[in-house]
């Protein structure tokens, strides 16, 4: 055995400050350390910020905004293209209306206007494509800071420009992805999406009726979709749930009828300042 020089300290992985060495991070045991890490950073940022509220928007992240959806239908030569492009021309609605939504909760909640140093009714997505990016959007041309929860996933979901930097998160645990759209949230809006929209919106619903979660407003938009999509009437009419949990949200199927529904659902606008 020879002594340990200095040289041989520094190639020496247990020589290594914790936090320095990365491969130890990330062994298994270290799981519920990183759990903390992933709360406790976005916690303290989201603190430094001041934001005690937020509204979360939900929906697919393939929403084509409308010049996407523009170009598709431009670029459309055979039968089946023209089809697709049709449907992304309508689909690129819902983008429009997010977008619209964003601008109106941004300027009338209480984002631009710190109470104490506190903001309130901050917008808030999962950070990536589609109606995330619309809400961001409307947000971020009213001049309004924005959240961003990004998850780490297979095919790399890449931020959306429109997110603020430094509200700019992401995650490995989807566990604590959902605990942070969940904690702060005022509202809850959900666009037609699919398997990760569903997942959110009954993720805050179970929250809600459990009483885990204090209630919020929560407003399904597009309600022909979400009545094609899911048979609430039957949940009650088979015993699965009780009516008065049918309650719990509302349609809308523009922009301005999403607002009004969110304030009659008990949602606080709270004044903003002139900016």
């Amino acid at each position: 055995m020879t002594a340990i020089g200095d040289n041989d300290e520094d190639r020496s992985r247990s020589a290594l400050l914790p936090v320095e060495d990365r491969e130890f991070l990330l062994r298994d045991e270290l799981r519920g350390v990183r759990f903390q890490l992933e709360y406790t950073k976005a916690e303290l940022l989201l603190r430094d910020w001041g934001i005690r509220s937020t509204v979360i928007m939900f929906g697919s992240a393939l929403t084509p905004s409308p010049e996407q959806a523009q170009a598709a239908r431009a670029a459309a030569r055979a039968e089946a293209e023209i089809a697709t492009a049709e449907r992304l021309v309508r689909q690129s609605g819902f983008y429009q209306q997010a977008r619209e939504l964003a601008a109106i909760v941004s300027q009338r909640g209480g984002a631009f206007a710190p109470q104490h140093r506190w903001r309130d009714n901050v917008i808030a997505t999962g950070g990536g494509p589609g109606i995330m990016e619309a809400a961001n959007r409307g947000a971020f041309e009213a001049g309004a800071p924005s959240i961003g929860f990004n998850i780490t996933l297979p095919a790399e979901q890449r931020p959306n420009p429109y997110t603020t930097p430094e509200l700019t998160f992401r995650f490995h645990y989807f566990a604590m992805r959902k605990m942070h759209l969940a904690m702060r949230a005022n509202a809850l809006v959900v666009f037609p999406g699919g398997f990760g929209t569903l997942d959110e919106l009954f993720e805050i619903l179970t929250l809600v009726q459990t009483r885990k979660a204090p209630k919020a407003p929560i407003v399904l938009f597009g309600e022909s979709y979400w009545r094609r999509l899911i048979n609430f009437d039957l949940l009650v009419g088979e015993g699965m749930t009780e009516p008065e949990n049918l309650s719990l949200f509302a349609y809308a199927d523009t922009a301005e009828d999403a607002w009004s529904a969110l304030l009659r659902l008990g949602l606080h606008a709270h004044t903003p300042n002139e900016h």
